[in-house]
């Protein structure tokens, strides 16, 4: 091997990324006129090892690796060592000096970043869903979704469909108005993926007149009126007769709370939603 010829084996006992990522990031400091990276992901046992350290040796290559299992890691250096092959150990000073402050043990368990950043990426998913099929817009969302809420205006449709994203779960909402058949789709969602919203009407004037204030309108509007909540409340509950579907009282709840339930009826009954919660 030339000073201008590396050749460098990325060996871990997950998918390599990390390792590739700093060797890459280390070359950039060098003018190297040529060099290549070989990646060995999915180091389970000695042979490989073994196997590898023999071609890495004939091509007089640098190794570079990842392995948080214990026992691979110490055959690994052990053989290199005897064999003269430099190596790079990229975890082990990081998980041990994280260990010392945290005065805790690693798990040595490969791959878990892996699951982080699909868990991450789910939560991502779940969020983007809410927003798109939130207060009604798309009804195609409905077949879609982990769970549906409805509910009247201000019965915390969104905060809760949001809060509930953030724990994986794709959810839609559909407000219900009397003036406005609830979406056909509605009625082809199984009535164990709905939950109903409901709310207490005297705490639901106080909400509406407060969101009438902030948006400068009279607090006499229809919309905060006894008569219309009442009819709003009878129309919903007459609709989630209907569909069959599980009914809470969101009226004195915190939307933790509100979403503790939610998720405590799905466990009863034994659907399960959201991937990863």
């Amino acid at each position: 091997m030339s000073k201008n010829n590396l050749v460098i084996y990325i060996i871990s006992d997950s998918i390599g990324e990390t390792a590739e990522q700093v060797a890459r990031a280390g070359i950039s400091q060098f003018s190297l006129e040529e060099y290549e990276i070989r990646r060995f992901p999915y180091i389970t046992d000695r042979q490989q090892i073994m196997e590898m350290l023999e071609e890495a040796k004939q091509e007089q290559a640098v190794i570079v690796f990842t392995m948080v299992v214990e026992s691979l890691k110490n055959i690994l250096i052990e053989e290199a060592d005897k064999n003269n092959i430099p190596w790079i150990d990229i975890m082990t000073p990081v998980i041990d000096s994280m260990s010392k402050v945290l005065h805790n043990s690693p798990r040595r368990e490969p791959g878990l970043i892996r699951r982080l950043d699909e868990r991450y990426f789910r939560k991502v998913e779940a969020i983007e869903f809410a927003v798109k099929y939130d207060d009604g817009k798309d009804p195609r969302g409905l077949k879609k979704a982990d769970l549906v809420l409805i509910g009247i205006s201000r019965t915390s449709k969104t905060p809760l469909s949001m809060y509930l994203a953030h724990k994986n779960v794709k959810v839609a909402n559909v407000p219900l108005v009397p003036e406005v058949p609830p979406p056909k789709e509605l009625y082809n969602v199984p009535s164990k993926k709905i939950i109903g919203l409901t709310t207490n009407p005297m705490k639901l004037i106080e909400i509406r007149q407060e969101r009438l204030k902030a948006l400068g309108l009279k607090h006499e509007a229809n919309y905060a009126s006894m008569d219309r909540i009442l009819e709003e409340l009878d129309f919903a509950e007459e609709i989630m007769k209907k569909l069959g579907c599980p009914v809470i009282d969101v009226s004195s709840k915190a939307v933790e709370e509100s979403a503790s339930i939610i998720l405590e009826i799905f466990r009863e009954i034994g659907y399960k939603i959201g991937n990863g919660k």
